[in-house]
């Protein structure tokens, strides 16, 4: 399987809320860069980390976040970036843009993670 065809895998198992998916997908070591300066923000080390911030995020958001559309997948050797939009809605905010999330891969799975806002100051102001 290619560092593309994981990319992708790991995009659907998001938008399909596939857990065994993502478990099987995203190394137990994982190291997460999530954007911003929001209460979700700073590096999440390991799946337990990692796993706690996103049951979160789908807790204040009332389970609405997702990634709505991954237009692009772009290769350079263990690195994948792809272009995505994103959107959440809760207590009559929305939060809905464009982004890029690239992934380290290695051995068949993903070890690192970049997350990339295209409006950051939009996306600190929705999670608070």
């Amino acid at each position: 399987m290619t560092s593309i065809d994981i990319a992708k895998n790991y995009i659907k198992a998001v938008q399909t809320g596939d857990q065994a998916s993502l478990g099987n997908l995203i190394s137990p070591e994982v190291v997460w860069h999530q954007p911003g300066n929001n209460q979700f923000s700073g590096v999440k080390n390991g799946i337990a980390e990692f796993g706690a911030m996103f049951g979160a995020i789908m807790g204040v958001s009332g389970g609405t976040f997702a990634i709505t559309q991954a237009h692009r997948y772009l290769a350079n050797g263990n690195l994948v970036a792809i272009e995505i939009e994103f959107a959440a809605q809760r207590d009559g905010a929305k939060l809905d843009q464009p982004g890029i999330d690239l992934l380290r891969i290695e051995d068949g799975k993903i070890v690192e993670v970049w997350l990339f806002s295209s409006n950051p100051e939009q996306e600190d102001a929705f999670w608070g």
